[in-house]
């Protein structure tokens, strides 16, 4: 038989000893698995180590899991065929004769970026490539540039098709479709601000938005014709998104269509070759393999500490704080995003929300206000999409940050990204309290949606 560990010892040894090699800077996937199994051998026995197939396998065989693929190959084969950049430059004609018109437009285009691209570090990359030198081109302010595209290229985890709400899903045991249609308010709300911000703050202090020269501006025509280039994703888009809202067909049956319209539009666009297949395949199996992988050994890691105790274990320590269950709502969403400071999306979602989400369907629907507890979970669901944004944005392992370190000038130092993060991050709290003290914000479109 194994070592007895008391569960305070445990989880500090379990997750502490995480700590220290993710510091290390192992990767994520190998890191929990590698640590859930020399965990087994050491607390069990031999036949401990069943938990490995049984945790993984259900995993294995998930059939909703399988969107995750297709969204990532829909999202690279559009960047291949070149609609990003179409987009940005349509938006940005339409747009550059307001002040802060282009940063504005940055967040635009990303909105309806994060419409088709699941993928995070995609929308940062490529708006920080074609928007940056753009706006620093035209006498833009370096942080409100930057922090557009970082706070832009978010929304894309928040937006359906999100790829952070199908694994959500699956591991809180919910409805795809509903957390996607609960996530378009609080995504649209979250733009909106974004937007707000950036125009506000260039309307007090036009040096840090000038709008385009008026010989760069376009007749109207020419803007209805710009527009008429954008049909066919646009419409791909709202083929994908109209399919899972009416219910039509499940959000993998979705994707599918969402693949198979984006090689369509790479063909009306002329880029549609072997090069340009080959390469959105490769990618696609990067990313997926790097999520289903970071999933395996964090659902290994989880369900060792949940039979060890350690579910009852963190619910009586919420409870002993003696804080109501607003209380409890309130740390939760602290721990997330002090995890999100250090740790990946994927990570967090499945360290967390396995032992979080029990916790707050005991403490019940009545205690938030709410009439079902159906609305409790989907609630809860949004609010971790809302709260992981912030984990791209917030110093000093934020992905969003970094992805960007990558593409801006050499010369713009790391502080300046830092700092060019800060308002956004406030706004995004800002948003996250708005959806916890009105659920309404949530809630409303999917009760209209399934009645």
């Amino acid at each position: 038989m194994g070592l007895e560990i008391g569960i305070e010892w445990l989880t500090l040894i379990m997750f502490g000893s995480l700590v220290v090699l993710l510091m290390a800077g192992l990767p994520l996937a190998f890191v929990t698995g590698g640590l859930a199994c020399v965990f087994l051998f050491v607390l069990g026995d031999e036949r401990a180590l069943n938990i490995v197939p049984s945790r993984i396998f259900p995993l294995m065989t998930n059939y909703q899991l399988s969107a995750i693929p297709l969204f990532i190959f829909m999202a690279s084969m559009l960047e291949r065929a070149g609609i990003i950049n179409e987009m940005f430059d349509v938006i940005y004609k339409v747009l550059g004769g307001v002040r802060g018109g282009l940063a504005a437009a940055t967040i635009i285009a990303s909105t309806v970026l994060a419409a088709m691209v699941g993928v995070i570090g995609a929308a940062v990359v490529t708006m920080g490539i074609i928007a940056l030198p753009a706006m620093l081109d035209r006498g833009y302010n370096a942080k409100i540039a930057m922090g557009s595209i970082m706070a832009g290229g978010t929304l894309g985890i928040l937006i359906p098709p999100s790829i952070l709400a199908i694994i959500y899903a699956v591991v809180a045991e919910q409805s795809v479709g509903e957390l996607f249609i609960g996530a378009v308010i609080p995504g649209l709300l979250l733009s909106g601000m974004y937007v707000a911000y950036v125009l506000i703050r260039c309307a007090i202090n036009p040096e840090m938005g000038p709008p385009i020269p008026p010989e760069e501006r376009i007749t109207g025509r020419e803007k209805i014709r710009l527009m008429s280039n954008m049909s066919a994703p646009i419409s791909l888009i709202v083929i994908v998104l109209g399919v899972i809202f009416t219910g039509v067909a499940t959000p993998v049956e979705a994707a599918g269509i969402g693949t198979f319209g984006a090689i369509i539009v790479a063909a009306i666009h002329r880029k549609l070759d072997w090069q340009t297949i080959r390469e959105a395949a490769v990618t696609t199996l990067k990313a997926s393999a790097m999520v289903i992988w970071i999933m395996f050994g964090a659902t290994i890691f989880v369900g060792l500490y949940v039979l060890e105790g350690g579910q009852q274990f963190v619910q009586n320590a919420l409870q002993a704080t003696g804080l109501g269950p607003w209380g409890i709502l309130i740390i939760m969403q602290l721990v997330l995003i002090i995890l999100g400071m250090f740790l990946d999306w994927v990570g967090i979602l499945l360290l967390c929300v396995p032992i979080f989400v029990p916790i707050v369907k005991a403490l019940g629907a009545e205690a938030f206000g709410l009439s079902d507890p159906d609305d409790l979970v989907l609630w809860f669901g949004v609010l971790y999409l809302v709260n992981m944004q912030m984990s791209f944005l917030s110093p000093p392992f934020g992905y969003a940050l970094f992805y960007l370190r990558g593409v801006a000038p050499p010369e713009i130092p790391m502080g300046d990204i830092f700092r060019s993060a800060l308002p956004f991050l406030a706004l995004q709290v800002v948003g996250l309290l708005l959806c916890m003290f009105f659920p309404e914000i949530i809630i409303w479109l999917p009760k209209l949606v399934y009645g």
